[in-house]
């Protein structure tokens, strides 16, 4: 039961201090779940990461359950995706009472306008701690289809779906054949 409170816990704190979405939460979540308490090691991290990536539902969320599921199976998972949405779902249920009265403080404002820079500095640090671990760095293949990738997503409207297709498919062509 002392495991299953810590997981709650700790990922309750993620969940609390982590603003901005999943990818801003990776540098937390990573701090957290491997260096602090050591449930999972980096290369599960990444995994997770990915496989967060290509399924249903947000990152918090789906690592949470994971993390919890290998440390203290089913229990682990309920604890450990209980803890991580708890506070946003104390924080909205707080915040749709008061949003009305606030909306236009100035000082609400210029405190989002304070976090936006931080989120994507916390989006920026999750795809560097990700990119310095991979072979993205260490492979001309991987920099390549990186690239390509990159572009299609930031030029092209292609939906997110087809753009893994494409990345499959390229890995085949680039890892498979030569």
């Amino acid at each position: 039961m002392k495991l299953l409170i810590k997981l709650y816990v700790t990922l309750f704190k993620i969940g609390m201090f982590s603003f901005g979405g999943g990818l801003a939460m990776i540098p937390f979540i990573k701090k957290e779940i491997v260096d602090s308490n050591h449930w999972i090691d980096f290369s599960t991290f990444k995994d997770i990461i990915g496989i967060s990536q290509m399924t249903p539902g947000p990152i918090a969320i789906n690592a949470a359950t994971f993390v919890g599921f290998k440390v203290s199976g089913i229990m682990g998972s309920i604890f450990a995706t209980l803890g991580v949405v708890s506070f946003s779902f104390i924080l909205v249920s707080i915040a749709t009472h008061y949003i009305m009265k606030f909306k236009e403080s100035k000082i609400l404002k210029s405190a989002m306008l304070g976090m936006r820079p931080a989120v994507i500095g916390l989006i920026t640090s999750a795809f560097l701690l990700l990119a310095k671990s991979s072979y993205t760095l260490k492979d001309i293949k991987s920099i390549i289809l990186g690239v390509i990738i990159g572009v299609l997503s930031f030029k092209t409207k292609i939906h997110p779906i087809l753009i893994i297709i494409i990345s499959a498919v390229l890995g085949i062509f680039f890892y498979g054949i030569f």
